[in-house]
C-alpha cells in the first residue's frame, strides 16, 4: 500500500453490459468509505485513465483489480494480461468474467456469421457495399486500428490466472461490500475461491413452498400469472434455483420471476446447464418416450435456458468450428 495506507484499486470493463460498473455505484453511501480506504488507480468507465498509465506502473503495483466482462476481443485479452501483471490480486467480477455470461451465447456462432448477421442481413442494416469491420483501415487522417473480434468468447480465467471469483449479474452490493471488507482485513479464503456468495443454492434461500410436483407442460413467464407462495418449478416455470449458487437472497423468485442462474453453478457442480437439465428431467410427468420428447421439446431456446450465463465455462464451451 502507499504511504497514506490506502488500498490501491483497479477496475476494468471488458465484454459486458456495464451493470457491474453500476453495481459499484449501488454501494451508495458506502462508496464514500471506499474513497476513504482506497485510491482508484484505474477505472476508465468513470475517470480519465489511459492504458499507458497502467503500462507505466511497476508490476504488482495495484493491490486488487476487479475485472468484469468476458474476453471477446484482442483488446479485452490484452487488458486481462496487463491487469494481471500489474495487480497483486485479480478478481473475476460478475457473471461475464466468471462464466462468460450473456456475451458467451455468441459461442453458438462464429465471427463470420455474427458479422454477416449484424452488418449485412439484419432488417435495419443499410450497407449496400457489404463493408465488414477490419482490424486496420487507411483513413485520410492516418491508419486506424481496431481490436480483433474473436471467434470464441472466453472467461477471464480461461486467458489469465484469477485469484477470486465474485458471481452475479451484477454482483449484489452487500456482497461486493463484504468482499471489500474481507480484502481490507486480509481475511480472504484460499486462492481460486468463489467469494461474495455462499455454499447453498438459490432454492435454499427461496421462501416459496416446494412440493416437487410432476410437470406436464413448461411455461414461459409471460404465459401464466404464478402463485406467489408456491415453488415456481412446481408451477411449470423453469427456475435455475436448484442448479445455482446462493448469495443473492433469491431476489428473482422473491418477485415471482424464475432464477436465471447468474450466480453460477451450485457448489460441487461441474456443469450448471447439465445440472439444471437434470432437475427439469426429474419432474417431467410422461408415460411414454414420445410424451417426454413433446414436453421437453416445447422448451423455448434450450441453450439460452440452461446455459444462459455459463456456456463458455461449461463442458460444451461452444459449437464446433468448421
Amino acid at each position: 500500500m502507499p504511504d497514506n495506507g490506502k488500498l490501491k484499486l483497479g477496475l476494468y470493463w471488458a465484454a459486458s453490459c456495464g451493470g457491474c460498473e453500476i453495481a459499484i455505484v449501488e454501494l451508495r453511501e458506502k462508496i464514500l468509505i471506499v474513497d476513504q480506504v482506497a485510491d482508484i488507480l484505474f477505472w476508465p468507465v468513470a475517470m480519465d485513465f489511459k492504458y499507458k498509465d497502467v503500462e507505466a506502473m511497476p508490476d504488482g503495483h495495484i493491490d486488487v483489480c476487479l475485472f468484469n466482462g468476458a474476453i471477446r476481443t484482442s483488446e479485452n485479452e490484452h487488458l486481462a494480461h496487463l491487469m494481471r501483471r500489474k495487480s497483486k490480486v485479480l478478481v473475476a467480477f460478475g457473471s461475464c468474467a466468471y462464466e462468460g455470461g450473456i456475451p458467451g451465447l455468441a459461442n453458438l456462432f462464429d465471427r463470420q456469421s455474427i458479422f454477416e448477421r449484424a452488418y449485412l442481413e439484419s432488417p435495419s442494416t443499410d450497407n449496400p457495399q457489404g463493408i465488414l469491420p477490419q482490424t486496420s483501415y487507411q483513413a485520410p487522417e492516418g491508419e486506424i486500428h481496431i481490436p480483433k473480434f474473436y471467434n470464441t468468447v472466453k472467461t477471464l480465467g480461461q486467458v489469465e490466472d484469477v485469484d477470486y471469483y465474485l458471481p452475479g449479474c451484477p454482483p449484489q452490493p452487500h456482497q461486493i461490500w463484504a468482499v471489500i471488507e474481507a480484502i481490507l482485513s486480509g481475511n480472504l479464503p484460499p486462492k481460486g475461491s468463489v467469494v461474495g456468495a455462499n455454499d447453498k443454492t438459490v432454492c435454499d434461500e427461496c421462501k416459496h413452498t416446494r412440493e416437487e410436483k410432476r410437470i406436464k407442460k413448461f411455461y414461459r413467464i409471460h404465459e401464466i400469472i404464478p402463485d406467489t407462495t408456491q415453488c415456481l418449478f412446481d408451477q411449470g416455470l423453469i427456475c435455475a434455483g436448484p442448479a445455482t449458487r446462493g448469495g443473492c437472497g433469491a431476489l428473482c423468485p422473491q418477485v415471482n420471476m424464475p432464477c436465471r442462474g447468474c450466480y453460477g453453478p451450485a457448489p460441487h457442480q461441474i456443469d450448471q446447464g447439465a445440472a439444471l437439465l437434470s432437475a427439469v428431467s426429474s419432474v417431467v410427468a410422461a408415460d411414454t418416450e414420445e410424451e417426454a420428447a413433446r414436453i421437453v421439446g416445447e422448451i423455448a431456446d434450450p441453450i439460452g435456458t440452461f446455459y444462459r450465463f455459463s456456456l463458455p465455462s461449461s463442458l460444451l464451451h461452444r459449437v464446433r468450428l468448421g
